[in-house]
Formats: structure tokens, C-alpha cells, sequence
């Protein structure tokens, strides 16, 4: 074949709709996704996803040659959906037939099946939604389609060109990412191809992998064959981790290190897998996840696809190497690499592999046995040593997609055997066994308080730390202020700290401390080595209006060579709003001399040359940018505006998102080329939509914008810009009401809470949204602790709009942490039972009432009429109900139908989206049928499965987490087997730990991975863990049959807690 076949075609996929996504903004400061921060602001939150499955059309692209096909979803985060082998008919990466969102992703849906890419981190915060792309048709024969976006976060940008070749059976991906603001960003990237998976599949690590991490490397396992305890599961004396039907629970792991360029898997049954290869150098990242192959795997598999069964994410990193594992984007900069996968055949395990060829050498006493495959057609001399000695020479000719297998018969005891491949005598590939004595290496440990650390090195690199791995639970604040109350002058804490407050938008603020570490560092000479804090200093006197301050301080950033691209920039954006064209030039030229992909660089310097009438060099120009970036947004619409024609390409490019329109603004308001900006903007596609509306206020000065802003739709209208902050500010001078409200959701982000409920205070009463006043009553309650406040707000929001069941979850669960009794909340929840269903935690909030209440039947009846769709990581809460509802349904049944009701208690219906952990042993349940059995061998048997278990007392925190009621009935049944003394043990261990736990200072674990609810109200977790504390100490006193006791700490803790169901089991138990 020539030249690949290029197919663009609406496909029709069985889908299921995700609802609507709500409309109030989400402020998560303290929720853990993945390891980092789980804050999802400035994207709005979806929820639901539907039962019935419907067919629907999307935009698919088609790349094939005579080996594989590749389908891409552009409207699907630019996905690959599927990677098939022609040459054997085989799905290289899972490819699922339906589209069946999970809710997984940060923003909540998301999909399983193909590669998703991930990034600035993971999982992409879009990776539903649709991105930029565009297509190249090469003169090569060869097919590029280019995806991506500038994310809404951090304003970063991520693009991946997927190209096939006529004669290559591999599809190569090269990545862009590129820095577009003014300071550092931070980014991941993992590609995350999906295999399917069966009891005949292994993950094909290099043979160099000996040790596996965890998230956060906070746990570390032996690799392939596993010997300890990893994610609670004991895998002594030695397992095969590598294998799927190995792992019963959810697992990560993440290569410890490699020197090898690949990872694959493989199905020996079907002799056929995928391999990944890329440099090592950029691409350590080395993962696998696995839903388990549990019951609770199982669950999930369900929730994701109809027929296409298990899978694993067989994932990889380019410039990190676990997750969280973050790398700096400086300012302006690009990074970029290539990647590459490929199906492959009849290898089986790999000991090396290239774009040129796989290998598998397996070696015994008296025979090496060697596997080539070849994606892309080779003619090479390969050589086979032991020792040094020749042993086999010969010739690798093979066309694309070809394996060829030979066996050397030669003595290799103790010998080293290498395998050397050879084109034009020059090595392309070798490979030898791969012997290591490097031990395990030790699990990361948490960063220590900030008082703690010994010096002001430390405190500065922890600060660092935090920012960059995105830490959701530690503030990198107090780090920086603990050294600077140590060492005011020092350099890097004043620096780093100035750039915390400048990313917070407290610009004049952050001046005080660029010019103490300018102090600093020109102590003796007024030439310091690192000029970074006047370039700093240049950006917040920018921000501040001080334009000609910031040309001083920009010039003389530039005196450092790591500056110039940026200052030189920002010196050029300066004199080109003083109409210094020519002198903006120059400068420009200097910028792009030591950054020439700056893309902000390249349209300012071609607007430059438009405005100076030097069309043809701009055509050019705008032209080699288009090279550089095809998805470059600036770039098409100066050709546009260069040439006349293209809109038509501009506009669908840029998707008719208004996000991208202001994006593409900033360019020019940057640069005070405030005339183009608007130009930009009067293009935008969406005329409802604000932010373009003010901002084309602030730069015309024209009121009818303002009005147009104030009269447009606020739905989804979540800025986070800091460049918003100007804009925004001018309009709430100018008693835009509205205004108010943006600006403070914007500053409530940023963590600026006082000027936020300044800014809600101020717009309440003069616009009619709900939101308002429901953002109020989260600071009331989290930052003022005003929840006289909090209350009123909130139901005055609800009150406002009684339709929206997102703000009565909300309303809930303050009157929850405010300790409501369990009859005002069921009353609230019946006078509103039109909304109950409408969200599961909703609904599960009130059946967990109903089943509180007495109300067992109705609750369970309630819970198998449902359908629920749990989070990803907050899984648990819905089958406790079901098991609750049963088991007490069981106490006022007869024998028999009791043994029933219990034994139908002990599996998961399908409706509530979950399986059971094998960690989950039913201890309560087993110890109630031993006591209902009349049959003493099977009453023995279910107190010995009762009876199971580690006995591990823990704050149970986590959904993976033993509950200490499971340990009380283990306990329970071990008193009934006769072991009293073990029993009594249990129980005053219960008691001594609640003494010595009662008055704990609680904080969110370092390494938590994930901690997803959508719960706004902070909890007290010191609260929560004497409530917890109070629940142990009663139930050891209810196991030594202490009913005085037990009541008594029983009813401190239901003082505490009104609505906790097991201290109101144990009242019920004892009186």
C-alpha cells in the first residue's frame, strides 16, 4: 500500500447519556482523585448516567493500511476507540462497542476501552469532551490526525498527532504540550491503553522491573512475583502479579525503574498482544490498573461495558513516572516526545523490543530459543553469543508484520548469552538475561510540619513539592512562611512565595517579596546569577498597571540567558502597546531566539508584521507556525486576517467554544493590542455566554457589553483566569451585579474567601440565583464557622429553586453536620420527595434514614426499584444499606425465612452497581446465622466464617477499610467457639484503643489516594473520630456484656452524632 486509507464517517454507537451537568460551581479544596488534588473548579460536575442504552451518531476518523486500522473519537477526548490487527483479527487495545460512562473521571464521566490520554494530569479532567483536531495527509503516504485542547485548569495546552504509515504495523503518537501563561504550570502525561484481559494474559514488564509502587510510591511490592501484603492482599509465599486472574482487588503499580524502551501484554491463548515503546529517558512511566478479578471487579466491568468483559490499563508516562508525578512547564515552554504502539504476535514474553523488532530469547541448559517479529519490515544480521562466543549468525529478513523463530542448540550454563541485532553493521537491538541484586527500594515517606523541618532548604523544597504534585490536603503556605519567619531575606522562599500569592491573583501582595529576594540576591553586586525574581517582579508590576516599572524590571531580567524568551516577550508586549511596533520586533525576534515554538511569541510577532504592513513576511511566518503547531488557533486566524479567507477553517477549529475565543484574545490584550482582541471576541460563537462580553467591555469601554454580560446566561460561567481578575473587577466597578458573583466564585477558588463573601454579599439580593446564597453558606459554615449562617443561606437557596437536587443533597448534609435529628431530616426529605431519586447519594442519604428509622422493608424495597451508579474510590455506601435493611428484616422474621433474608444479605444484587471485596468476610452476618442454624455442624461453621479476619483497629476511613462492628461480631464468634479469653482480649482492645485515640488531632492522610465524595461541608474530623472512638469503647463494653456501659458511651457519641446507625443499633441492643 502507498498511501492510507483516510476515512471520515459518522459511526453510530449504542450509548448511554450522561445527565445534564450541574450548575453549581464545585469549590473542593480537601478532595484526594488519583493521588493529587481532586479540585475540579473551573469544570462543572456530572452525576448521572442513564440506564437505557441509545443509539447515537458521532464523528469518527478512520486511519488504515494493509496491517492495522485506527478509529479516533474526537468527541470523546480525542481518544483512540480501537487498534485492530488486520493480519489476525485481533483488538490490540479493548475495544468496547458501547459507549457506557462510569462515574470515574474528575469531573465525572468517564469510559473505558481504547487510549485516553492524560493530561496535565490523571485522569484528564476533559476526557469527555470534545477537542481540536485537524487532519495531514503527508507526502510520505502517511496520515496525521492531530487532537487536543487548551485545558480550562491551568490554561495549559496538550496536543497528540496520531499518524499511520503505508507500510508500518504501528501507529505513532507525537505529544505536545506547551505552557501558554505567563509562569510555571505543572503536567503528566499518561497515555492509557485498555487490553483485554482473561486467565491467559500477562503485563509484559522489562525484564529489569524488579520492584512496583504504588500512587505516591507510598507502598512497594517485589516484582513479577509478589511475596508481601500489597493493597491488603496477602500474596505470600509468591505470586504472579503480572497476571490478571492473580489480583482479586483494585490495583495499581507503577515500575520502579527501567532501562528498558517497552511494556506490552500479552494473551497466550490467543498468541497476540500490544507493545508501548518510547525512549526511557522521556518515558519512565511504566503502569498497571486492574479492577480486580474479584466480585467487585466484576461490578465495575458491568458498569462500563455490555459484552466486552474485563480489561486492564496497561498505561504510560512521558516525563513522569507515578501518579501523582508531576514536571515543571516553564513559562512559554514545549515540550514534546514520540510514542509509539503496536500490536505484536507470537512472541509471547518480551526481552527487548524496538520499532524494528521484538524479541523473546528464552534460555535453558543446552538451547536458546529465539522469537522475532517485525512491524516495520527489516533486513539485519543477528548474532548470538555465550560469552563472547559466536554461536549463531544469520540473517533477519523479514516484510512487515513477519515472525520468524529459530533454536540454537549450544551449552549456556553459566554462561552470558546475548542476542545482538545488527543493520549495516550497526547494533539496533540487543538482548541478554537480566540479573539484579538491587534491593527493594523503600516507600516514600510524608512531608513532616512545617515547624519540624530543620532548615529553610527544606522548607523551601517542601513548598515546592506540594505546588508542583498538586498535593490536595497539605497547603504549601505554611512551608513558605515557617522559613521566611526563620529567614526573611532568603531568596528562594521569597521568590517561590511571591509566586504563590501571584498565582492566587494577590498581585500587589506579591511585589513585597520579588523585591526582597532582588534585595537579596544583589547583595554585593547588582549582577545576580538568576534573574527570575525581576522577571517575577515585571509580571505583578504588570498586573498592578505599572507598566513602565515592569519594563525595568523585565530588562533587566533579560541580563539572564534562562529569562530571555520570557522577558523579552513581555518587553515586547509592552512596547507594542505603546504603539512601538518596530522596537516590539526586535524584541520579539530576541524572545524567539532562545524560544522559537512560543506560541504567544509567534502571534504576537506576526501581528506585529501585519501592523506594519509586512504581509507576505507574516503569511510566511504564520504559515511555519502552522508547521510547528497545526492546532495553533493564533496562527489560522492571522492567516485569516492576512489573507481574507479561512474563517470557515478558524471557526471549526476552534469548535464554537468561547473558551477558546478568549483564549486566543489574550494573545492580543497581553500585548495592549486591545482593538484585535475585541476583533477576536466579536467572533465568538456563543452570544449568551459573559466572559466574552466583559471582557470586550474592558477592552472597548462600550456599556452595551456590559449589559450584554449581565444579561447572559451564568450557567457554567466558572472563571479562573487571573488575567479574569481585571476584567471582572472593571465590570463590578461599573455595577455589573453579576459581575460580583463570577468574581467571587474566581477569588473563592483562589482562596480568598473574605473578598468572595464580600463580592456575594454585596450582588445577593440584586440578582435572582440560587447559587448566591448557596456559596455563601459554604463560607458561613467552612471559614467564618458561622452555621446560624450557613443554614439560612442555604435554605434560602433552596428555597429559591426547589427544583435543583444537587442544593437539597447540599442542604442535607449541612443539616447533617449540624446534627439534626433524624425525624427533622426524614421530614425535610418526605416534604421533598419529588427530588429523592433524581441523585443516588441522594437517595441513598434517605434510605440510610429509612433504615435508621425502622423503616427496613420500605428501605430495602426503595434500594431494588433503583439503579445506582457509584463513584470511583467512594464505593460501599449503598450495599451497607442493603445489607442493614436485610439483616434487620432477618430479626423479626421466622427461622427460616431469617436464614433466607441473610443468605440473600451475602450478594450483591446487580442494581447497585457494586461488587464485594474479598476483604468484606460478612462477619455479622455469618455470626447471626450461626446463632439461627439449628444444625450445630452448620452453626459452627458459620461462627468460624464469622470468626475471620485480621484484628487491625483503625480510624476506617477509607471504603476498603475493616469497620469496627466487623471486628465485634469476629469477636463475637470466636466467644461462641469457645475461646473466650481471645474474645474478652478483642473487646478491651476496643476500649483501650478508643481511650487513646478519643482525643486525636485528625488529618487527612498524606498519601490518601482517593477520596472523591462531592460533600462541600468540611467535616470535623476530630469529631468524627470521637464519635468513633465513643463507638468502639461501646461496643467493647456490649461484647464483655457491660450494657450500662455500653449504653452509656452509646448515647455520648448519638449526642455527637444523631444520625450514626451503629451507636443507635447498640441503644436499640441494650434497652
Amino acid at each position: 500500500m502507498s498511501k492510507v486509507i483516510l476515512r471520515q464517517e459518522k459511526v453510530t454507537i449504542p450509548t448511554y447519556e450522561i445527565s445534564e451537568y450541574d450548575k453549581n460551581p464545585m469549590f473542593l479544596e480537601k478532595r484526594v482523585y488519583q493521588g493529587s488534588s481532586g479540585r475540579v473548579y473551573p469544570h462543572p460536575v456530572c452525576e448521572g448516567v442513564s440506564d437505557v442504552k441509545t443509539d447515537k451518531e458521532y464523528n469518527a476518523i478512520f486511519l488504515e493500511n494493509d496491517y492495522i486500522l485506527v478509529m479516533i473519537l474526537p468527541e470523546i477526548g480525542g481518544k483512540i476507540q480501537r487498534l485492530y490487527d488486520k493480519t489476525n483479527g485481533y483488538d490490540a487495545v479493548y475495544y468496547n462497542e458501547v459507549i457506557k460512562p462510569a462515574l470515574v473521571g474528575l469531573a465525572g464521566p468517564w469510559v473505558s476501552g481504547g487510549i485516553e490520554f492524560n493530561w496535565p494530569q490523571h485522569h484528564r479532567p476533559s476526557t469527555f469532551d470534545p477537542t481540536d483536531y485537524t487532519i495531514e495527509e503527508n507526502a510520505d503516504g502517511s496520515v496525521t490526525v492531530w487532537v487536543g485542547e487548551t485545558e480550562k485548569m491551568f490554561h495549559t495546552k496538550g496536543m497528540a498527532g496520531f499518524t499511520v504509515y503505508p507500510d508500518k504495523a504501528y501507529l505513532e503518537i507525537k505529544g505536545q504540550v506547551y505552557n501558554p501563561t505567563d509562569r510555571p504550570q505543572t503536567f503528566l502525561w499518561w497515555a492509557n491503553p485498555a487490553v483485554a484481559v482473561n486467565d491467559y494474559t500477562q503485563s509484559i514488564f522489562p525484564p529489569d522491573v524488579h520492584a512496583v509502587m504504588d500512587h505516591g510510591k507510598r507502598a512497594v511490592s517485589k516484582f513479577p512475583i509478589a511475596d508481601g501484603e500489597y493493597y491488603k492482599v496477602n500474596y505470600a509465599p509468591g505470586t504472579d502479579i503480572s497476571r490478571y486472574k492473580n489480583i482479586p482487588v483494585p490495583t495499581s503499580y507503577m515500575a520502579y525503574h527501567s532501562d528498558f524502551n517497552f511494556i506490552g501484554n500479552y494473551d497466550y491463548e490467543k498468541q497476540a498482544g500490544l507493545l508501548h515503546i518510547a525512549d526511557h529517558h522521556v518515558s519512565p512511566g511504566k503502569k498497571q490498573w486492574t479492577w480486580g478479578n474479584g466480585d467487585f471487579g466484576k461490578a465495575w466491568d458491568r458498569n462500563l461495558t455490555d459484552e466486552n468483559g474485563p480489561y486492564i490499563e496497561l498505561m504510560t508516562g512521558m516525563f513522569t513516572d507515578n501518579q501523582p508525578d508531576f514536571t515543571f512547564l516553564k513559562p512559554y515552554e514545549e515540550k514534546s516526545f514520540v510514542q509509539y504502539f503496536m500490536p505484536y504476535k507470537a512472541v509471547g514474553e518480551i526481552s527487548n523490543a524496538s520499532t524494528d523488532v521484538a524479541v523473546n530469547m528464552t534460555i535453558s541448559d543446552d538451547k536458546v530459543d529465539l522469537v522475532f517479529y517485525t512491524p516495520s519490515g527489516i533486513n539485519t544480521e543477528v548474532e548470538l553469543t555465550a560469552d563472547g562466543e559466536t554461536i549463531y549468525s544469520g540473517t533477519l529478513n523479514l516484510k512487515t508484520s513477519e515472525v520468524f523463530e529459530t533454536s540454537v542448540n549450544a551449552d549456556t550454563v553459566n554462561k552470558k548469552v546475548v542476542c545482538t541485532i545488527k543493520k549495516d553493521g550497526k547494533e539496533i537491538l540487543s538482548c541478554t538475561p537480566v540479573k539484579t541484586s538491587e534491593p527493594v527500594p523503600s516507600p516514600a515517606e510524608e512531608i513532616p510540619e512545617p515547624e519540624k523541618l530543620e532548615t529553610t532548604e527544606k522548607l523551601f523544597l517542601a513548598a515546592t513539592h506540594l505546588e508542583q504534585y498538586r498535593h490536595a490536603t497539605y497547603s504549601p503556605e505554611p512551608y513558605y512562611l515557617e522559613g521566611l519567619k526563620r529567614d526573611a531575606s532568603d531568596i528562594r522562599l521569597n521568590n517561590g512565595y511571591g509566586k504563590y500569592l501571584y498565582n492566587k491573583g494577590r498581585f500587589e501582595e506579591s511585589i513585597k517579596y520579588f523585591n526582597a529576594a532582588i534585595k537579596s540576591s544583589t547583595w554585593k553586586n547588582p549582577n545576580p546569577y538568576d534573574c527570575e525574581p525581576y522577571y517575577n517582579l515585571g509580571l505583578a508590576l504588570k498586573m498592578t498597571g505599572k507598566t513602565d516599572k515592569a519594563f525595568d524590571a523585565f530588562y533587566k531580567a533579560v541580563w539572564d540567558g534562562n529569562m530571555q524568551d520570557k522577558a523579552f516577550y513581555q518587553l515586547s508586549c509592552i512596547a507594542a502597546g505603546r504603539g512601538d511596533y518596530e522596537e516590539a520586533l526586535g524584541y520579539i525576534e530576541k524572545s524567539l531566539v532562545r524560544g522559537l515554538h512560543n506560541l504567544k511569541g509567534r502571534l504576537l510577532k506576526t501581528a506585529l508584521l501585519r501592523l506594519m504592513g509586512r504581509i507576505d513576511d507574516a503569511i510566511a511566518f504564520a504559515n511555519e507556525t502552522v508547521k510547528i503547531d497545526a492546532l495553533d488557533h493564533g496562527a489560522r486566524y492571522e492567516l485569516y486576517k492576512l489573507t481574507g479567507d479561512g474563517l470557515d477553517t478558524v471557526k471549526a477549529l476552534m469548535r464554537d467554544d468561547n473558551h477558546n475565543y478568549v483564549e486566543l484574545a489574550l494573545g492580543y490584550k497581553n500585548a495592549y493590542l486591545n482593538e484585535e482582541a475585541a476583533a477576536v471576541l466579536s467572533l465568538a460563537a456563543n452570544d449568551n455566554e459573559p466572559m466574552a462580553h466583559y471582557y470586550k467591555f474592558a477592552l472597548t469601554g462600550d456599556k452595551a457589553e456590559l449589559e450584554k454580560a449581565e444579561n447572559s446566561s451564568s450557567l457554567y460561567c466558572f472563571p479562573n483566569r487571573i488575567e479574569d481578575i481585571e476584567v471582572l473587577q472593571y465590570a463590578v466597578d461599573n455595577d455589573g451585579n453579576y459581575a460580583a458573583y463570577y468574581l467571587g466564585n474566581l477569588f473563592y477558588d483562589k482562596l480568598r474567601w473574605e473578598e468572595s463573601v464580600a463580592l456575594w454579599q454585596s450582588c445577593a439580593d440584586k440578582i435572582n440565583l440560587p447559587t448566591v446564597y448557596r456559596n455563601l453558606s459554604l463560607a458561613y459554615y467552612n471559614k467564618m464557622n458561622d452555621a446560624d449562617k450557613a443554614r439560612a443561606s442555604m435554605e434560602k437557596a433552596f428555597s429559591m429553586d426547589k427544583t435543583d437536587a444537587r442544593v437539597f443533597f447540599e442542604l442535607d448534609q449541612l443539616y447533617k453536620v449540624l446534627n439534626l435529628s433524624l425525624a427533622e431530616r426524614l421530614d425535610s426529605m418526605n416534604a421533598n420527595a419529588d427530588l429523592l431519586e433524581k441523585r443516588d447519594d441522594l437517595y441513598t442519604e434517605y434510605i440510610t434514614l429509612l433504615n435508621l428509622n425502622g423503616e427496613y422493608e420500605n428501605a430495602y424495597n426503595r434500594i431494588m426499584n433503583h439503579n445506582f451508579h457509584p463513584w470511583e474510590g467512594g464505593e460501599g455506601k449503598i450495599p451497607a444499606q442493603y445489607r442493614i435493611a436485610l439483616m434487620n428484616m432477618a430479626k423479626t422474621a421466622d427461622k427460616a425465612k431469617a436464614i433466607e433474608l441473610l443468605e440473600k444479605a451475602l450478594v450483591y444484587p446487580y442494581n447497585l452497581g457494586e461488587g464485594k471485596l474479598i476483604g468484606n468476610l460478612d462477619n455479622d452476618i455469618y455470626y447471626m446465622l450461626g446463632t439461627l442454624y439449628e444444625d450445630k455442624e452448620k452453626s459452627e461453621e458459620a461462627y468460624k466464617l464469622a470468626a475471620r479476619g485480621d484484628f487491625a483497629l483503625t480510624s476506617a476511613m477509607y471504603y476498603n477499610d475493616q469497620p469496627p462492628e466487623m471486628m465485634y461480631y469476629a469477636a463475637m464468634a470466636i466467644k461462641e467457639l469457645g475461646d473466650s479469653k481471645t474474645a474478652n482480649e478483642r473487646f478491651d482492645a476496643f476500649i483501650d484503643y478508643a481511650n487513646s485515640h478519643m482525643n486525636d488531632d485528625i488529618k487527612i492522610e498524606y498519601f490518601a489516594v482517593s477520596l472523591p465524595d462531592f460533600l462541600i461541608y468540611e467535616a470535623d474530623l476530630n469529631k468524627k473520630n470521637t464519635v468513633h472512638c465513643l463507638y468502639m469503647a461501646s461496643l467493647g463494653y456490649l461484647g464483655k456484656g457491660d450494657k450500662e456501659k455500653a449504653k452509656e458511651y452509646a448515647k455520648k457519641g448519638l449526642e455527637l452524632d444523631k444520625c450514626h446507625a451503629g451507636l443507635t443499633d447498640i441503644l436499640k441492643k441494650v434497652n
